[in-house]
């Protein structure tokens, strides 16, 4: 089932940052008070800016053959990927890649979605939605490779 829109890749912490986790752990106060920082309101608000975020069609484009690239690849010279793809991303891709993209987009304070928005989503997005081989598996290529070598390929406009 397709229901999360990304699938983020957190790294361990640092040993300073594991030592202070430890040590809050330990501590019979427990956590420092955490207060917030944004109100549900603003987080409202900023989900209308970032839909109007302006995509063009060219970037509309990029995203489907991107995705459309993970189940035919042989239509995007991408032969070698063919037999390592059991199942591609799903349409439900498209529309959290160009989502994601107006994020990201926002975030760089910038009103329009650029290719380097979705380059740099692209992985969060599809690496949990194209599933692999058994034979990938064998040659030990993951999820992750095959989408690189899509991002790496598909041309840019």
């Amino acid at each position: 089932m397709d229901r999360f829109m990304l699938k983020l890749s957190i790294g361990y912490p640092n040993k300073k940052e594991e030592l202070e986790i430890m040590r809050l752990n330990a501590s019979p106060d427990g956590f420092p008070e955490v207060k917030p920082v944004i109100t549900p309101q603003d987080i409202v608000k900023a989900r209308s800016v970032v839909s109007q975020i302006y995509i063009d069609e060219k970037i509309e484009r990029y995203i489907i053959d991107i995705v459309f690239a993970t189940r035919n690849p042989r239509e995007y010279g991408l032969d070698d990927l063919e037999p390592l793809i059991a199942y591609g991303a799903s349409p439900r891709a498209s529309i959290y890649l160009s989502q994601a993209s107006k994020a990201h987009a926002f975030l760089r304070r910038r009103g329009y979605v650029t290719p380097e928005d979705v380059r740099a989503v692209g992985m969060d997005v599809l690496r949990h939605r194209v599933i692999v081989t058994y034979e990938a598996e064998a040659e030990e290529k993951t999820p992750e490779d095959v989408v690189r070598r899509v991002l790496n390929h598909i041309e840019v406009p």
